[in-house]
């Protein structure tokens, strides 16, 4: 059969790009691509059923007798319903770039987009829906003023909670702002030639945690998305967040996304447009899996 050249729909291309961009370009990236992701089943367009299973323990058995044979075991479901919903456009009306480059255009704009709006926009909405969904669960943030001297202590202590509450030691992300991620360099130049045995402790939990720097603006503790994001009046400063990335779900779908040659309804111009359901969300079952340290809001 001879090979007919069909038209491409680039937006289709950029929607399959993006999803591999964000892990290079969100400083949340590792959160927005977790194994829950696809762990559990949509049961319709906007709603996620995870299954939680508990068990009763062991009893003391008998050799004389057979006991009672019984369900040990209830099951149950979390419910999480996508309530973020998004949307973008643009015009481009064909006089302002060559016909032959409307595409390499339209990715231009999409790509300022995306990197001066979009990302910053998830970053700090994932990080605000965190906080507000691990404090709804009477969680309370370490308050803690750190500086060079105490940072890490407590880091430490963020590090020992979590492990009582037998949250996996390899694989925990520590993201703090770049005044922290300051002090902890300050901290760990100065007890490089430690002698004592907590400290030398203290520097070599850091081997099993990553650590990313994220600007202070990204980790505050809420926000306005009214247009884009802004800090909402009152917002705290998130100056350290610990998580391990199993205790988070971050599902995401895209309902359409298109880019529309120019016709009469749109006034002869090409029109791109994209929504979508996304949401960010905490396994209730592992908020124990998240940490905060904060400063209140003046």
């Amino acid at each position: 059969m001879a090979f007919v050249k069909a038209a491409l729909n680039y937006a289709v291309a950029y929607s399959q790009a993006l999803a591999q961009a964000y892990p290079y370009a969100l400083y949340f990236g590792k959160l927005y691509n977790v194994e829950n992701d696809s762990r559990y089943r949509w049961v319709n367009a906007d709603t996620i059923k995870i299954p939680i299973l508990s068990v009763k323990g062991r009893v003391n058995g008998d050799r004389d007798s057979i006991g009672t044979a019984a369900r040990n075991y209830n099951n149950t479901w979390e419910t999480k319903q996508l309530t973020n919903f998004r949307k973008w456009s643009t015009l481009v009306h064909p006089l302002d770039i060559d016909e032959t480059n409307a595409v390499a255009s339209i990715q231009n704009i999409t790509k300022v987009f995306n990197e001066e709006q979009k990302f910053r926009e998830k970053d700090c909405y994932l990080i605000s829906k965190l906080y507000g969904d691990w404090t709804a669960q009477s969680k309370t943030a370490n308050s803690t003023a750190i500086t060079a001297a105490n940072i890490l202590t407590v880091i430490d202590k963020m590090m020992e909670d979590m492990t009582e509450k037998r949250v996996p030691t390899q694989g925990r992300i520590l993201y703090l702002t770049p005044a922290m991620n300051t002090y902890l360099k300050s901290a760990l130049q100065r007890r490089l030639t430690a002698t004592d045995d907590v400290v030398r402790r203290q520097i070599e939990m850091l081997d099993d945690v990553e650590i990313v720097e994220v600007p202070s603006d990204c980790m505050k503790t809420s926000y306005t998305f009214t247009e884009g994001c802004e800090v909402a009046t009152k917002a705290g400063q998130i100056n350290l967040f610990l998580v391990h990335p199993s205790a988070v779900i971050t599902p995401e779908r895209y309902n359409f996304v298109n880019l529309a040659e120019p016709t009469a309804l749109t006034e002869g111009k090409y029109y791109y447009y994209e929504e979508a359901y996304e949401d960010v969300f905490i396994l209730n079952k592992k908020a124990d899996g998240l940490a905060f340290n904060i400063t209140a809001s003046a």
